[in-house]
Formats: C-alpha cells, sequence, structure tokens
C-alpha cells in the first residue's frame, strides 16, 4: 500500500512513521505540510535520521487521490475543510483529529468553538472504536479515530454498560494524561518548569471529549447517560489512566464484572484484563497498542472502581488508526502493531 500523512511533525504523526515503516503491506509512505514543502523531514527528527529522509510535500488533492490510505493527523478544524473533497475519490481516509467525531454539528461548535464540518459528510463518517464498530470500519470512507480519553474511558465501560451490570445515572470518570496529549506544542502548562513534579487538573466538566463518551455510550450500548467527566495532567510523556466509579446493579458481585469483560475481549488482541492490581500502570502499555482494563467492587458501598490504561499516542491515536486499517484492507489486526510495551 501507499500511503499519505498529512500532519506528520506532530507526536501523533511521529508514532504513524514509527509503526507504518515496519509494516509488512506498507511499501511507501509520504509526507505533507502545510507549511514546510521541502524541509527533509530526518532533519526535524535526528531520530528518523536514514529512516525517513524524504521531503515534505505541499497538500495537493491530485497527490493524496493516489494513495490507498491517507491519515491526517492534525489540530481540530483542519480536516473539517480538507478533507471533504477527498471523501470517495479514491484513498481511505482516516482521521485523527476530534473533526468528524460527533454526529451533531451543534455539538461540535459548542464544545470545541470551531466550525463544523459539512453535515453530508459528517454522516458518511464512521467512529473507528475498532474492537466495537469493525464492521462498519471495513467499509468506510472516512474513519473518525476516536480520542485518546474516549478509547481508554470506553474500552473499559462499554461491556458493563451494555450487559446492565453497573448503573449508568450515575457514572463519575477520573482521568489522568501524560503532556504529550496536550501535543508538540509549547505553553504554559506543558512548559516544564511548569507542569514538573505538579499534578493539575483541566478543562473541569468542560473537556471537548465528554459528548464523544456520551455518544458512543448510546451507540455501542444502548444507554443514554450524562457523566461527571474530568481531566488532569501528569508530570510524565506518555500514557492515560481513566478510573471511573459507577453503583454495582443489586446482586452482580466482582467476578461478574470480571467475566463480562472477559468475554467481551477475549477474541481482541489489544485489550488486557488484568486482576491484580499491581500489574496495572502506564508503563505496562507504554509504546504499544494495548488496552489494559482492571476491575474491583467496593463491597462497603457498591460501587465498582473500572480502570483503563493505554499509551495516549498508540492506543489512543496512531495504533487504533493502523489498527482501522487493517480491518479495511483485510489484514490481521495486529499487523506492524504487534510489539512489546517499552516498561522501562
Amino acid at each position: 500500500m501507499k500511503v499519505g500523512i498529512v500532519g506528520a511533525t506532530g507526536y501523533g504523526g511521529l508514532e504513524l512513521i514509527r509503526f507504518l515503516h515496519n509494516h509488512k503491506a506498507v511499501e511507501r509512505i509520504d509526507l505533507f505540510t502545510s507549511s514546510e514543502e521541502g524541509v527533509i523531514f530526518s532533519s526535524k527528527f535526528g531520530h528518523l535520521v536514514n529512516i525517513a529522509d524524504m521531503p515534505l510535500q505541499k497538500i495537493d488533492y491530485g497527490a493524496l487521490e493516489k494513495f490507498d490510505v491517507v491519515f491526517t493527523s492534525t489540530p481540530s478544524g483542519v480536516t473539517s475543510e480538507l478533507l471533504p473533497p477527498l471523501v470517495g475519490k479514491g484513498p481511505k481516509l482516516i482521521d485523527l483529529s476530534g473533526d468528524f467525531r460527533l454526529q451533531d454539528p451543534a455539538s461540535y461548535e459548542a464544545w470545541y468553538g470551531k466550525k463544523a464540518a459539512p453535515l453530508e459528510f459528517i454522516q458518511q463518517s464512521v467512529y473507528g472504536l475498532t474492537e466495537w464498530n469493525a464492521e462498519n470500519v471495513q467499509h468506510a470512507p472516512l474513519i473518525a479515530n476516536p480520542g485518546c480519553y474516549p478509547t481508554a474511558v470506553l474500552l473499559s465501560l462499554l461491556p458493563l454498560l451494555k450487559e446492565r451490570l453497573i448503573d449508568a445515572s450515575f457514572l463519575v470518570i477520573d482521568v489522568k494524561s501524560g503532556i504529550s496529549g496536550a501535543g508538540n506544542k509549547p505553553s504554559q502548562t506543558t512548559h516544564f518548569s511548569e507542569a514538573n513534579e505538579s499534578f493539575s487538573i483541566y478543562k473541569t466538566n468542560t473537556h471537548q471529549h465528554i459528548p464523544e463518551i456520551e455518544q458512543a455510550i448510546s451507540m455501542f450500548s444502548g444507554v443514554d447517560t450524562t457523566i461527571s467527566f474530568n481531566t488532569h495532567l501528569v508530570p510524565m510523556t506518555r500514557g492515560i489512566l481513566s478510573t471511573s466509579y459507577a453503583p454495582v446493579m443489586s446482586g452482580v458481585t466482582e467476578q461478574q464484572l470480571v467475566a463480562c469483560l472477559q468475554n467481551a475481549y477475549e477474541k481482541h488482541p489489544f485489550v488486557r484484563i488484568v486482576t491484580d492490581v499491581n500489574s496495572l500502570g502506564t508503563n505496562r502499555v507504554k509504546g504499544s497498542n494495548y488496552c489494559d482494563i482492571l476491575v474491583k467492587v467496593d463491597s462497603r458501598t457498591n460501587r465498582a472502581t473500572i480502570v483503563g490504561v493505554i499509551d495516549n499516542l498508540v492506543k489512543g491515536a496512531a495504533g487504533q488508526a493502523i489498527q482501522n486499517m487493517n480491518v479495511q484492507f483485510d489484514l490481521p489486526q495486529t499487523t506492524g502493531l504487534d510489539v512489546v510495551p517499552f516498561f522501562i
């Protein structure tokens, strides 16, 4: 396959290159830019010398139409205008931004503060939570790759919500992320001297992933709910740890919750159900496409604690995007992604 990447200079784009470089079905990777045409990519990123020495190319629709797959790893608000002319023109389109995730344009504009993509193209997009939507992903002209937070949250909660084992009416979700989730553009909050040895909450009750999570819960589990969701910045580079709290339905045991998760994901190679809390952590999935999930029930309060852990740049971005590409081309989902986590 011939693959094009728009937005390769961001962290998500760099991870796409890392995995696609060793993907057995990928013959060629071309990189496109809106501002650095002609720059040799490896001159910007020294770890890619002799690996990605190609020049960045100007975005050209005629060129992009000739690729088998085009990944877009851009800030929100870009692909809503960039991608519509390419839909149905040849390449499979996999968008890592948030521009096509929300099915309601008014909701997108309210939460993102930007103009939504045309409704006809939003309606053609498919939400690419691979483990839950592979059948629709396979034939989609445009895939809206899920956000990093929603991926960790949804994978850990959906089986339990679908089987009505937990009460969705009181769902509290507390999530922590490494700093790479903010992208590679410097800001005051991500400056080393501000973020190091500090632990902070941000976008309190206003994070743009809230409507995405609620929409996907309704879509895949048939449950309509309003969640409490807050995000925190941790002074580490990679990783997301999502901790959700929900009352357990009457008579439901911890063993039933564990069995539900195991049954839901037994045929999905990138989801691992963990039963020992000491084996759970962001460094257990670092650099990989795995999502680790743990559930415990507090018998005193009758509430479940459900934890999902991913690498935000891989399972939360580039890895899931490639997993979706594999589904579209009838390849094993693990193709190009079967790597051992970094751990140390």
